[in-house]
């Protein structure tokens, strides 16, 4: 279920069941900023299905105009060789090396490269794809 972002960018998000919405907020304008491009040339936001649901992701979609893309951990884990930040404890957890890089990497196609690598603020996790 690739999504070509048409020469945009992928937000790849990461987070637990009680995440905060202030946390996510902030942390996705300093990872938008970290990476150069603008708001407005996110392509979707990208995440593990398990989450499809959460209040935080319905809203910062909402708030940024864009869709969001799921994968199952087994589609996650076909991105670890392209992690910066492949997490051991995760994998147990969830079945996957990486949520936020490898959602980001795997919705934004197999040329893509992390511009922002795993960036952390409480229960969520962002890094952009691009």
């Amino acid at each position: 279920m690739p999504h070509n972002s048409g020469g945009g960018f992928v937000l790849g998000i990461g987070l637990s069941e009680n995440a905060g919405l202030a946390d996510a907020m902030a942390l996705a304008e300093d990872v938008i900023a970290r990476s150069g491009f603008q708001r407005e040339q996110i392509g979707c936001i990208a995440t593990l299905s398990s989450r499809s649901d959460h209040p935080i992701l319905r809203h910062l979609a909402s708030r940024l105009n864009t869709a969001v893309t799921t994968f199952d951990p087994i589609a996650l884990e076909a991105e670890t060789p392209r992690l910066a930040n492949p997490s051991e404890a995760l994998f147990a957890r969830m079945g996957c090396h990486g949520v936020a890089e490898a959602a980001a990497l795997a919705a934004a196609g197999k040329a893509a490269r992390l511009i922002v690598a795993k960036v952390k603020a409480g229960r969520v996790t962002m890094a952009i794809a691009a």
